[in-house]
């Protein structure tokens, strides 16, 4: 049975946490430029980050219920369709207008 090294282990931790929050900054910082919203493949695009870095914030975001599904598609650089994510503080801003 292999053990955790605490302090090691404490510190990677942090340091994916760091950047997982600065990340998910970057997704929010864009999508807030985009009220009609992005995929995720137009994010990292406006953002100038590779899809491997910015997609699994997407999913952290949305379990949160920061960003949502607008219901859209349009396709990726694949040809697939792809969801079209929106940032949540636009429809409360919407709602008060």
């Amino acid at each position: 049975m292999s053990r955790c090294h605490q302090s090691t282990s404490t510190a990677a931790f942090v340091s994916i946490q760091s950047a997982m929050a600065h990340l998910e900054r970057v997704v929010l910082k864009v999508l807030d430029e985009y009220p009609d919203g992005l995929t995720v493949d137009e994010t990292c695009a406006r953002a100038e980050y590779p899809r491997y870095s910015l997609q699994p914030r997407f999913t952290a975001l949305k379990d949160r219920r920061v960003i949502r599904d607008t219901g859209l598609r349009r396709p990726n650089v694949s040809g697939r369709n792809a969801i079209v994510w929106r940032a949540c503080h636009h429809d409360r801003r919407e709602a008060q207008a």
